[in-house]
């Protein structure tokens, strides 16, 4: 089994990011022991030192050795990716583990919500996954697809479908951003997509609940559990890598879980 953590939107520093959540979290995601805890940006509310500093204070909390980090738009604000990479090191990691490949890139835009990757990163994207592996996963903040439940649709990568397409052709199998705080999942021919929420403050849109995903696989199956700090899991989807066959499951909102077969 191959575990991975996928944090995303803590948000220290903003008058709606509850501590405990976030302790709670990393407490959980410790027993877990995961290889890799991936966080996928907005760790700051305004992109503040101080704010990186509470940020990186939590994070170091962490046993996991491989930690991946991208900031996210509000990040990005008021220079602070200067911050982000004093703390964090490189906003466009890489990581090769055990045949689990991840790359990740820093979708965001100084003092603008929206996101980009640029047909410039395209080329290398391809070259980071050359490597061979069994596992590739792509990492970035904003989403690729429009997310159900987040009203007006603004904030999608403004290159996403040339974005998508160079994915496909790099054998990408797993897509895991997050931005708008409401977790989702999709299947895009031969990738999947997950969306994480925020793991820890109270910015939620109808009846979301802050959480985190844990990714795991064994062998060629694929599982992504959508875990609630202090309370219960589900799962949010599971498939295989080879056939692409899937089963997604939808979390209601008095909390039932359905699925539908694919």
């Amino acid at each position: 089994m191959f575990r991975i953590a996928h944090i995303s939107d803590l948000h220290c520093g903003s008058p709606y990011f509850v501590p405990d959540l976030l302790e709670r979290a990393l407490l959980e995601i410790n027993e877990l022991e995961p290889r890799i805890v991936i966080c996928s940006g907005d760790l700051t509310a305004f992109g503040f030192k101080q704010e990186y500093a509470e940020a990186k204070e939590y994070l170091d909390r962490l046993a996991c050795e491989h930690l991946v980090v991208v900031p996210g738009n509000h990040d990005s604000r008021n220079v602070g990716y200067i911050h982000f990479e004093e703390h964090f090191g490189e906003r466009n990691p890489v990581l090769h583990v055990d045949g689990v490949s991840v790359v990740a890139v820093d979708s965001s835009e100084p003092d603008l919500d929206h996101g980009h990757i640029g047909r410039s990163r395209y080329a290398w994207i391809r070259e980071q996954f050359e490597p061979e592996a069994t596992f590739r996963i792509f990492v970035l903040h904003h989403h690729l697809l429009p997310v159900p439940g987040t009203g007006r649709e603004r904030n999608v990568v403004y290159d996403a479908g040339d974005a998508l397409e160079a994915l496909q052709r790099a054998g990408v199998n797993l897509v895991l951003s997050g931005h708008k705080h409401v977790p989702y999942a999709w299947r895009l021919e031969s990738l999947f997509v997950v969306n994480a929420g925020t793991v820890s403050t109270l910015r939620l849109r109808g009846h979301t609940r802050p959480c985190y995903n844990v990714v795991e696989i064994d062998g060629r199956h694929v599982d992504v559990w959508r875990k609630y700090p202090f309370h219960d899991q589900e799962r949010i989807i599971q498939f295989s890598v080879d056939t692409l066959e899937y089963e997604k499951y939808t979390a209601r909102i008095e909390d039932e879980v359905s699925s539908t077969r694919r």
